[in-house]
């Protein structure tokens, strides 16, 4: 297939590259690289054999999508791009609107104009909020509890109404937990620009020298330790995923949802435990204030991805953690080197 990634030079997005690559696929990256780095790109073609497509743009820029639509035609679409972090999202919730759903819309529009209907969406746990309990299944009242959650949300509804008006349309939602780890090889891995928002990148770079400690945010959950509870997935398991749903697409339209998770859930002192045992450095962290939009617990029931898209999380934390080590000590920088 021809497959139109946004926001493949990411983090995610960049491990999936490999993946599409790897089983053939023709792929081209659409990526403004306000929050990713080109070299990746370049990596990605190192552990491929071979590179994908790319175009810097902004997913919501009419012009460029159209321009990238017109010469690559692209047969599917797989929606990474977009803001993703969780605080700045309560502080900056228009530019989450404009960048996450706004563009969302020129997406949809310009793939109606191409004759493009197969589409993979990034979605996010954070949908699920407060409003039930864990393990999360797909069906679970959805209630999220800050901007980010509420464009995750949004564009999950966008999907499904267009969907429903276009009978052509096929759309796989997938709602992930909690991404972690790198490449088996280090070449490619998690690099955010500023300040880490994701746990392990910041654990990572605490322990690199880069930063001096961590900061936890709330000790007072309902929780066995007290910190909150996330269901971590390794990045490749997320990929492959990904690539599990684009197969599913071709079997019919409608728009359907799988949740993208491990169903077994680890604190924040716990994944500090299991980095420090990894990586042979103490981890220094201190008990803060809560942080606002979090919930105590968020974790998967992943049965529905085992049964109708044979997938499943095969990497364990341990795993993500040792992957984690080895990108961080060969790129210290991260790709800036």
């Amino acid at each position: 297939m021809r497959v139109l990634v946004t926001g493949g030079a990411g983090y995610i997005g960049s491990h999936t590259t490999v993946e599409l690559l790897g089983q053939g696929h023709q792929v081209l990256v659409l990526d403004d690289l306000s929050n990713s780095s080109e070299e990746s790109l370049r990596r990605v073609a190192e552990l491929a054999g071979r590179p994908a497509d790319f175009v810097q743009a902004n997913v919501g820029d009419a012009a460029e999508l159209d321009a990238a639509f017109t010469s690559f035609r692209p047969d599917a679409v797989i929606h990474f791009a977009g803001r993703k972090a969780v605080g700045e999202s309560t502080r900056l919730p228009l530019l989450y609107y404009r960048e996450n759903v706004a563009a969302t819309v020129t997406l949809l529009e310009t793939m109606a104009a191409h004759g493009c209907h197969q589409i993979v969406f990034s979605s996010s746990a954070t949908v699920y909020g407060s409003a039930s309990e864990p393990p999360f299944t797909e069906d679970a009242p959805t209630g999220a509890t800050n901007p980010y959650g509420h464009t995750k949300h949004m564009i999950e509804q966008i999907l499904a109404d267009a969907a429903a008006a276009d009978p052509s349309l096929s759309v796989a939602v997938l709602r992930y937990f909690n991404p972690i780890g790198a490449h088996e090889s280090g070449r490619i891995g998690e690099d955010p620009k500023g300040i880490p928002n994701n746990l392990l990148p910041f654990v990572a770079q605490v322990a690199a020298g880069r930063r001096t400690g961590l900061q936890v945010f709330g000790n007072d959950y309902p929780t066995p330790d007290g910190t909150g509870l996330r269901d971590y997935i390794h990045v490749v398991d997320v990929a492959q995923g990904h690539l599990a749903a684009l197969a599913r697409l071709a079997d019919g339209a409608g728009c359907q949802t799988w949740n993208l998770g491990t169903g077994r859930p680890f604190s924040v002192l716990e994944v500090i435990s299991a980095y420090e045992a990894a990586s042979g450095v103490r981890i220094p962290y201190q008990i803060v204030d809560r942080r606002p939009g979090d919930v105590a617990a968020s974790y998967a029931d992943v049965s529905k991805a085992g049964r109708e898209l044979d997938w499943t999380a095969h990497r364990s934390l341990e795993q993500a953690c040792a992957d984690t080590v080895r990108w961080q000590a060969a790129n210290p920088d991260g790709y800036a080197q």
